[in-house]
């Protein structure tokens, strides 16, 4: 009995021992399937990362084309510089920017003849049902100018009034020598005339007895070379060849518009026909970008949209 009793207690050892190997096997095989199955959820999931990253490459090197602009002189200091960028980065679009002035902007992208068109204004009444999109893309500061040896270092709100109006005609008259002035300025389809004459003349009409420039490049050069004359100009064109005038008595900064104390500036806006889309949008958005406007807008002259107090 004993040795059956043995025999039995030997088999219930066997059998428990296969059973304790059966569930040690069991437990070791279902890690195996969990950790199988992880890696596959990795293998898919860094696919899918790899598929997205390769997708969004994709996307970048799917843009092509040309995109054609034109209007506002005024921003092409900062369109340029973008155009070059931009190219750069998507070798396959090539851009093409025009000048010519914001109303001609205007009216070339609403006619559908370029895709953007640049403007230094708010869409104005006529255009509202043409179907344009506004972009805002950047703040566009505006300086008076003469040539450097003028010795008028300011002149106030009503003195510009008077001068850009007609009434004024002497330097002497705003404390400069005994010299007839001579305004240089920018025709009717101008942006920057039409800024200069929402902020300074507030409806009062431009005299007629001027001389008037396609660009404002234009504007600066006859002013350098012209004694007694005055004009207006994108700061980004004053350079060394003239003189910047303080307004109100308060010389152009950047710091100035921000903190509200400098009147005279506008906004650029890049207007197109609906909504935009593929190499066009995707020039826009990179002027919008922070890439571009938080290392290059200021670099050029201008100042950033995100930067004006609401």
């Amino acid at each position: 009995m004993k040795g059956a009793e043995g025999l039995q207690g030997s088999n219930q050892q066997v059998i428990w021992g296969g059973n304790n190997m059966f569930n040690k096997m069991k437990k070791l095989l279902s890690v195996g399937a969990v950790v199988a199955s992880a890696a596959v959820l990795l293998a898919g999931c860094g696919g899918g990362s790899q598929q997205a990253s390769s997708s969004s490459g994709s996307a970048a090197q799917e843009i092509s084309g040309k995109i054609s602009a034109s209007g506002s002189t005024a921003l092409l200091p900062l369109l340029k510089p973008a155009q070059e960028a931009f190219q750069d980065k998507y070798d396959k679009v090539t851009v093409n920017i025009a000048g010519g002035g914001s109303f001609t902007g205007m009216n070339q992208v609403a006619e559908g003849s370029v895709q953007i068109g640049n403007s230094d204004v708010n869409l104005p009444d006529e255009y509202k049902d043409k179907g344009l999109v506004d972009h805002k893309v950047v703040v566009e500061p505006f300086v008076f100018i003469v040539d450097k040896n003028n010795k008028v270092d300011n002149i106030t709100k009503q003195q510009a009034i008077d001068i850009l109006t007609g009434k004024i005609t002497n330097w002497k008259e705003v404390g400069g020598d005994d010299q007839p002035i001579t305004l240089i300025h920018r025709a009717k389809s101008s942006g920057s005339r039409a800024t200069i004459s929402d902020v300074v003349l507030k409806g009062a009409a431009f005299t007629d007895n001027a001389v008037i420039q396609d660009s404002n490049g234009a504007v600066r050069a006859a002013i350098a070379s012209t004694p007694g004359s005055i004009g207006y100009v994108d700061a980004p064109y004053a350079d060394d060849s003239v003189k910047i005038l303080k307004f109100d008595g308060v010389e152009y900064s950047p710091e100035n518009i921000i903190a509200g104390k400098y009147p005279i500036y506008g906004y650029g806006h890049m207007y197109t026909k609906g909504e935009p889309t593929g190499a066009v949008k995707a020039f826009i958005d990179y002027i919008l970008s922070d890439e571009f406007q938080n290392t290059q807008v200021e670099k050029l002259g201008f100042i950033p949209v995100n930067k004006m107090k609401k």
